[in-house]
């Protein structure tokens, strides 16, 4: 699987840190059930670092303080590769969890299975902590299908321009991108301005992982229709501004302005490369914080949303994973419980206060982001999160489909490809792999 920047965002570091410190406890797999006594146990399964893994654990023990006739228990996988064909030959054979998380590149795939607990009903309950309406709506993508809800965003990651003052000023750059979006002058000609002297001195403009976020973020922030139609068609090929958006773009990583963070060689990756004053622009999630912050320079770094052609805000992409039941639980009331609390107001705040590495998915948590006043304009990821979109439904839907979009994109970034013929490869793969 390419280095996809969602999995970035939800695995980075998992298979070393579990597999360390983490491994034993995986179990086998299996969902819960009620003992004698009358205590039900409830499965639940993700991936994630060792910082998130106890983090989750220290929820589950808070929740079975205010639970006693409920037992949680984890079963973490290393691998996000391994996590999903793992998880799904377990519904198969009826030995899931009873929770579990989906990655947002996976969830059309799951909901498409008939394995997962429709929630449209159970949300709306009197025991619900996560009424649908609490979340915001762009983010449920494709965990929707038909008008029933599958699955709901655990949390969220909106794409930011992270950016370096030092090296900003190293290339004479003397505006500050968060105060020119603040006065509605962030605008795509600045932005490429900025550019052109970050690659003049010798340095990387910006850097970007080569996933549905970015390619559609760039036509949406330019102001070019989505690339598929209401139908599920893919129509990015016939519209001559996408076509001509995704030429200037793919230009500006052929001549080495912008770079494909996923090409960059081990030991001198991105964040290295971020980290070291060598990169105007990194596009990234909240998580960057602990990078930043991890250099002891973190005040020469802040943040600003995509910028437009002219300087208006733009919906851009936000990855999520998701939350989902197995709908062949044994302990549905007691499953419920768990999810909705997990994924409440007070479940978020919880899990992502004190430096938490994402951004609430559902009204009521967003002091977390704001607690520590950084960065400076951390209020830019709740505001580019409430505008912001999930990928495509015709696009997630599709097992691997969004990978295999994300390498034939490639190819233009790498100038083996122009834009036309790059987006009418990927109209054919998508009514292929749609018709498959």
């Amino acid at each position: 699987m390419a280095r996809a920047k969602v999995t970035r965002y939800l695995a980075v570091g998992a298979a070393g840190a579990l597999v360390l410190g983490l491994a034993a406890c995986s179990g086998g797999g299996g969902g819960g059930g009620v003992s004698a006594d009358g205590t039900a146990t409830v499965v639940w399964s993700t991936w994630g670092t060792a910082d998130e893994l106890t983090r989750y654990e220290e929820f589950n023990k808070d929740f079975m303080k205010r639970h006693p006739d409920i037992k949680v228990k984890l079963q973490p996988v290393a691998s996000y590769g391994d996590y999903h064909s793992k998880l799904l030959a377990q519904l198969t054979s009826n030995t899931a969890p009873d929770v579990f998380y989906v990655g947002d590149d996976k969830i059309g795939q799951f909901v498409d299975s008939k394995r997962l607990m429709p929630l449209n009903d159970l949300m709306d309950s009197k025991d619900s902590k996560t009424k649908k309406d609490d979340f915001f709506p762009g983010l449920f993508g494709a965990a929707e299908k038909d008008g029933e809800t599958y699955a709901a965003p655990n949390d969220s990651n909106p794409d930011v321009f992270w950016y370096d003052k030092q090296a900003l000023a190293t290339a004479g750059i003397t505006e500050d991108p968060a105060t020119l979006a603040e006065n509605g002058e962030w605008t795509t000609d600045k932005f490429l301005e900025m550019n052109a002297k970050l690659h003049d001195a010798g340095l990387t403009g910006t850097m970007y992982w080569n996933y549905w976020a970015t390619h559609w973020s760039w036509l949406s922030s330019q102001g070019v229709d989505a690339p598929y139609s209401d139908s599920g068609e893919f129509t990015a090929n016939k519209d001559s501004a996408a076509v001509d958006a995704m030429q200037q773009f793919g230009d500006l990583f052929q001549d080495g302005t912008f770079v494909v963070a996923d090409s960059l060689p081990d030991g001198a990756g991105a964040d290295s490369v971020f980290v070291t004053h060598k990169a105007g622009f990194f596009v990234q999630g909240r998580y960057t914080i602990g990078t930043v912050k991890a250099t002891g320079e973190e005040a020469s770094y802040d943040i600003a949303p995509w910028p437009t052609p002219d300087g208006t805000a733009a919906p851009t992409g936000v990855a999520t994973s998701f939350l989902a039941i197995n709908g062949k639980t044994k302990v549905k009331d007691a499953a419920f419980t768990f999810w909705t609390e997990f994924l409440s107001a007070e479940g978020q705040t919880f899990r992502l206060q004190g430096g938490g590495n994402a951004v609430p998915s559902i009204k009521g948590a967003d002091d977390v982001v704001l607690e520590d006043g950084y960065p400076a304009h951390a209020q830019t990821f709740l505001d580019m999160r409430d505008i912001g979109f999930e990928d495509y439904p015709a696009e997630a839907a599709v097992p691997g489909l969004p990978v295999d979009i994300a390498d034939e994109l490639l190819k233009l970034y790498e100038g083996k490809e122009d834009a036309k013929a790059a987006l009418d490869n990927v109209a054919s793969l998508v009514k292929d792999r749609s018709e498959k």
